[in-house]
């Protein structure tokens, strides 16, 4: 993945006084990220919770799309929830090639794969091994 720096499909949210951490009728951030990934037919989801186990986020989502472009649309249907749910900026990497989609909201981090990807580098069995996270699958 390029640095932060020379990333050209960073997507954010317009700007506002602070993220919010859920919605007026009291979902998270992480609710509406499954929702949305559900609603986007993405297959095999799993998250794990990762608080107070690693300073990179309080969640990580995987979940795999069925072709390049299911994979982008996927992340696209993503982002706009998250934006219209007022959670903040969220950035974004792999839009552009659509084999592994990165989005990064702060809180969560989302992984969106195409099946071959996700099986070679299998980062759900990374994390979930001994008692670095808890997944749950959706």
């Amino acid at each position: 993945m390029r640095p932060a720096a020379e990333a050209k499909d960073v997507y954010q949210t317009a700007p506002s006084d602070a993220p919010a951490t859920e919605l007026s009728d009291g979902r998270s951030a992480l609710d509406l990220v499954i929702r949305s990934l559900e609603d986007s037919k993405g297959e095999d989801i799993v998250s794990i919770d990762m608080k107070g186990k690693s300073a990179l986020a309080d969640h990580m989502v995987i979940v795999s799309g069925r072709s390049h472009r299911h994979v982008v649309a996927v992340a696209d249907h993503v982002l706009r929830d998250l934006k219209d749910g007022g959670f903040g900026p969220s950035r974004v990497e792999g839009l552009q090639n659509g084999d592994w989609v990165l989005i990064d909201t702060g809180d969560i981090i989302v992984h969106i794969f195409r099946p071959e990807i996700r099986s070679f580098y299998n980062i759900e069995k990374m994390w979930t091994v001994g008692d670095v996270g808890d997944s749950t699958v959706h």
